[in-house]
């Protein structure tokens, strides 16, 4: 072959490479960061609230582990961003509006996912706080991934006992205006406002507790 030839013939797998490299499939979407990720984990966005596969059958040997407590239960008129939003309680399945079961009363909500390693590290912190703080709190998980199986086990792992709800269609992160990281802590007014997002680790139960006196008033 001369060296025309040649020349032509390299040209020519060049651009066969460059239309094969261009029309290849590619992911340039949002990703889940590892659970040993020492920063905030990039929530990725997701419409399913769980997999077909989370059904009663399979969550109720899970939920039995768990040993969540109850939801907070209707005690007043909605108002806020948070009224009509329904979500199932992760620990026995039922469903609670969340406006209606905070009404009146000041609320911390904890948006975490099984995948984030900095939830992992401050939800333990939140079950500490919320046995110091007793009533005069309520704080609520809620679980920002559709894999409903793996957010219970995750809560056993744990040892977390806290109320939470499952939303892995994010309807709480969208109705509160959170940004797309995650853990997120919401402060509720008792009025049913958004006193502060906080889209931070807490690091101690001394940090939620400043948290909490600064935004809501609440010594506790």
């Amino acid at each position: 072959m001369n060296r025309s030839a040649l020349r032509w013939s390299l040209v020519a797998l060049i651009l066969v490479v460059g239309m094969v490299y261009a029309l290849w499939p590619r992911s340039d979407g949002p990703t889940a960061q590892p659970t040993d990720s020492p920063g905030l984990g990039q929530r990725a966005p997701g419409t399913d609230e769980r997999r077909a596969a989370d059904n009663p059958e399979a969550l109720a040997p899970l939920r039995q582990d768990a040993g969540l407590a109850a939801c907070p239960t209707p005690s007043g008129a909605a108002s806020g961003p948070l009224t009509g939003i329904t979500l199932e309680c992760i620990g026995d399945g039922s469903y609670v509006d969340l406006g209606q079961a905070l009404a009146g009363r000041p609320a911390l909500l904890n948006i975490w996912a099984y995948w984030c390693g900095p939830c992992a590290e401050e939800l333990p912190y939140l079950q500490q706080y919320s046995e110091r703080a007793g009533e005069k709190i309520e704080v609520l998980t809620v679980h920002n991934d559709a894999n409903e199986a793996n957010g219970l086990t995750r809560l056993t792992d744990y040892g977390i006992t806290l109320p939470g709800v499952q939303d892995g269609a994010g309807r709480v992160v969208a109705a509160v205006g959170a940004p797309n990281v995650l853990p997120v802590s919401v402060l509720i007014s008792a009025d049913g406002t958004v006193a502060k997002v906080l889209p931070q680790p807490f690091r101690s139960v001394d940090d939620i507790a400043d948290a909490v006196r600064v935004n809501l008033g609440v010594d506790s």
